[in-house]
Parts: C-alpha cells; sequence; structure tokens
C-alpha cells in the first residue's frame, strides 16, 4: 500500500502499545531476571494485615475443614473409590454431574466479575500457591533471618552454623509439606482412619504414593519455584487480560506525580531539584513476591497483593509526602478521565451470576435423593411359566442418595393385572445400593403385541417423605 492510498475496511485493527521507559537499577543490570532468586523484604501495613488475616481464615478453614462431622459421619468428603461426593447435608453421586457442571460454572463466572472489577485479588490474596509461599518466606524469616541476612548467608561458604538453619529450613518446608498433603488426601478418604493409619505406618502403597507426590509437589511449589508458578505455569495470568478494561482496580504507580524520580534529604525542596515524588528508594521492588517493578507499568506478572502499596506508603509517610503514589487505581483515573465502576462488562457477569446461581439453587432444590436402574434378563426376554402366564425377568438397583435409612415400595403400572413375584417394599441404608431380582407375570390374553411399555416406581413409605421415582421399562410377549 502505497503512503496516498487509504487503509481498506478489511485493514487489521493496530493495537495501541504503551512505550514505558524502564530505569536500570542504581548498579546498571537489571533489577530482576528470571533465574535470579528473589529474597521478598518484610513489610508491613494494611494491605499485608488484611492479607495475612485472610491467609489465616483460609487456611484455618482447609485443616479443619475435613475433621468436622455431621449427623455422624464426615461434613466433607469426596470418596473417589466410593464414587460418592459428601458435603454436610447433601450427596452428590455420578448421577449428579450436571450440579458439578453447575457450580464450576457458577465459579468462572465469579472469578470473572471479581476480575473485572478488582483485577488479580484473587492471585494476590486467596490463591493457594500465594498462601503457602507466604509461610515458606515466614519459614525462613524466623530460621534464617530478613531478606538481606538471608542473602548473605546464601554467598557465605557452607559452615556449621550455615548447615544448621539450612537444614532446618527445609526440614520444617517438608514438615509443613507432608501435613498439606495429609490434609488435602484427607478430602478424599475419611480423615480419622486416614491419620491412624499413617501414624502406625499401615497406609497402603496408593496412599502412600499420594501423600509422597503431594508433599513434594508443596515443598517444591512453594519452596522453591514460587513466582516461577506465578510467570510461567499459572494460566491465568496469561489470560487475565482478557478481562481487564481500563477501569478494572490495580496497583499502579502514578507516573505524573512519581517523575523524575531521585533522592534527595527529607527537607530539601524535590520541586525546586525537579524531581518528583518518588525518591528511588527501590522499596517496591524489594517487597514484591513477583521481583517486578510496578513503576514500570501495568505487567502480567503482578498479583495485585499490595504489598507495593503499603511499602511507598509508608515511605511517603516518613517523606511527609501524599500518600498513593502506589495505589489501587484504574487506568482512567491515572489519565484523568471518570472512572465507571459500574459498566456493561461488570452487569453482564452480575447477570450471569445470578443466572447461574438460580440455576444451580434449582437443580439442588428439584434433586430426588433416589434413583433406580433396571437390568432384563438377556438370556431370555420373555417365557411361559407353569400357569401359563408370559414372565420377564428384571434386576431393580435401588440407590438411596440420602444420608438417612428408607424404607421405598415398588410398584408397577402399563399392565393389567399383572403379578409381582418378589419383594415390594425394601430397607436401603443411606447412601448404598440395594440390589432387587424380581419377576413379573401377566396373562397372555391381557398383553396386546409383542412389546407392551411399562413403568417401575419408587415411593419413599418410611420415614414420611415426597420421594419418588419412576423409570420406564418393557415388557416382552412370547412370539
Amino acid at each position: 500500500m502505497s503512503a496516498n492510498e487509504k487503509p481498506s475496511s478489511t485493514s487489521a485493527v493496530k493495537i495501541p502499545v504503551k512505550n514505558v521507559k524502564i530505569h536500570p537499577a542504581k548498579n546498571g543490570h537489571e533489577r530482576y531476571k528470571p533465574g535470579d532468586q528473589i529474597y521478598v523484604r518484610k513489610n508491613s501495613g494494611f494491605f499485608q494485615k488484611l492479607r495475612k488475616r485472610m491467609n489465616l481464615v483460609y487456611f484455618a478453614f482447609f485443616a479443619a475443614l475435613p475433621w468436622l462431622q455431621f449427623n455422624g459421619h464426615q461434613a466433607v468428603l469426596f470418596d473417589i473409590s466410593e464414587q460418592r461426593f459428601t458435603l454436610w447435608s447433601l450427596t452428590l453421586w455420578p448421577q449428579d454431574l450436571t450440579l458439578l457442571a453447575w457450580l464450576f460454572i457458577f465459579g468462572a463466572f465469579l472469578l470473572f466479575f471479581v476480575t473485572t472489577f478488582l483485577g488479580r485479588v484473587w492471585c494476590g490474596y486467596m490463591c493457594p500457591q500465594t498462601v503457602w509461599t507466604f509461610i515458606f518466606i515466614w519459614f525462613e524469616e524466623k530460621i534464617e533471618g530478613t531478606a538481606n541476612q538471608r542473602r548473605k548467608l546464601d554467598q557465605q561458604k557452607m559452615n556449621g552454623k550455615k548447615l544448621w538453619k539450612k537444614t532446618l529450613k527445609h526440614a520444617s518446608w517438608l514438615l509443613f509439606s507432608l501435613f498439606t498433603a495429609m490434609t488435602f488426601a484427607g478430602y478424599f478418604s475419611p480423615m480419622g482412619e486416614l491419620f491412624v493409619n499413617i501414624l502406625t505406618l499401615n497406609t497402603s502403597v496408593t496412599m502412600a504414593t499420594i501423600l509422597a507426590f503431594f508433599t513434594f509437589a508443596t515443598y517444591g511449589n512453594a519452596g522453591w519455584m514460587r513466582e516461577v508458578v506465578c510467570l510461567h505455569m499459572c494460566p491465568y495470568a496469561r489470560f487475565q487480560s482478557a478481562m481487564f478494561d481500563k477501569d478494572t482496580l490495580t496497583v499502579a504507580y502514578d507516573t505524573g506525580r512519581g517523575e523524575n524520580r531521585g533522592a534527595r534529604g527529607r527537607k530539601q525542596d524535590h520541586k525546586a531539584m525537579n524531581l518528583g515524588d518518588c525518591i528511588d528508594c527501590n522499596l517496591c521492588v524489594e517487597v514484591c513476591p513477583t521481583g517486578i517493578d510496578i513503576r514500570n507499568g501495568l505487567q502480567y506478572e503482578c498479583i495485585n497483593c499490595g504489598s507495593c502499596v503499603d511499602a511507598c506508603a509508608s515511605v511517603m509517610g516518613k517523606m511527609k509526602y501524599d500518600q498513593g503514589l502506589i495505589r489501587y487505581t484504574t487506568e482512567h483515573e491515572l489519565d484523568g478521565k471518570k472512572v465507571h465502576f459500574i459498566r456493561s462488562k461488570l452487569i453482564g457477569y452480575a447477570i450471569v451470576l445470578m443466572i447461574m446461581s438460580t440455576m444451580l439453587v434449582s437443580e439442588i432444590v428439584n434433586r430426588v435423593p433416589l434413583s433406580l436402574d433396571i437390568i432384563r434378563d438377556r438370556t431370555e426376554l420373555a417365557k411361559e411359566n407353569f400357569n401359563g402366564d408370559i414372565e420377564n425377568v428384571y434386576t431393580l438397583k435401588i440407590l438411596n442418595m440420602s444420608q438417612t435409612d428408607n424404607t421405598y415400595k415398588l410398584s408397577i403400572k402399563g399392565l393389567d393385572r399383572p403379578q409381582w413375584h418378589g419383594k415390594q417394599e425394601v430397607f436401603v441404608k443411606a447412601a448404598t445400593v440395594y440390589t432387587l431380582p424380581i419377576s413379573i407375570s401377566v396373562d397372555p390374553y391381557e398383553l396386546k403385541g409383542y412389546m407392551t411399555d411399562i413403568i417401575f416406581s419408587v415411593e419413599q413409605v418410611s420415614p414420611q417423605d415426597d420421594v419418588s421415582i419412576e423409570h420406564e421399562s418393557r415388557f416382552f410377549n412370547k412370539r
């Protein structure tokens, strides 16, 4: 296309790109390289207190939930071997996969809604990788000291003191990882029985393999890989930009107020020195768990934890400058434009969330905790018994999907004066399958064709409850 030609309507639309000036570190090198180890500096402030409290609640919930009991059974148990998921008073079976599907869809759209509104707050405050990473950093701080002390310790040659600290740190990590693996396994195996088997060294080979895998996975992810998981392995970091817009709340550096950055005395007039509010202390980089410099603009590595916000706020307080040089803000606010917190994308996600939650509640409310499978005798569809009647043989599998023992009454519809051979009232224990072989016989003169559509009905009679189910089948005549 020449310079005088106008672009056609089919020309590709250019994506706006911002040129961000990246300031080198004071030693002239990059502030962070992918292969570098990050020594996260201890930090305090409003958002760090909030994160720590949320992490504590999250971890306490994770550790305590498998121990909770409800009506004599484990409140939350995903028993894969029995193909049964228990959630307090609700027991889910493979037949209830639609319920799980609605639950996962609801969770996905809730994540989209929160990300559009508040950015990656899930990553910064609730993601297990972040929670466990900060717990492992806590062990480091207690055993090896501050970030500078840890850096110096790693630079030292191996000696008795260093060997002791490293051994103690890694032993603490491994023990905590083992506890994490045991707790996680307790969601899929009865917790009381599991802990007794572990303490008595009586676990199966399969369970021992699972515990070893999750122990070393936790140890590797939270102890060694840390930010690598967030930067290179987590898919959420890659597609989050599809949910961001210019009104999404993210951690951002106010370039107009902070530049030009540079060192100065507390009593010096930085305006007269042609300097902005940023004193280039590099503290925001030192407290970042992913090692980025937020002053270089929005980056996919940022997990919105607010650590740099608290660090900068403490510096601004000491310099007696206004707070908010680094803050939770939007791109529109930084550009001096009006912020639209209530917008079409957010409303769309909210509407979908309401629809999903309505469908989920509807599925739970209308769910019948009873299932019936009918298996016909394949060797002989129909036979003539000694009374001259036509007889069909069936095997009924009655699944009591509730958490109480129930008595059920069985009946059949669609045949004139049928004879039921077998039990018509059965007692089925909670969360079990009752197999009942029966046969149905009919006078051949009552049959109008080779095949008759019939309906088996199961109705709960004790304890009294309005629970019933029907299942279609076929009754065959002899040719």
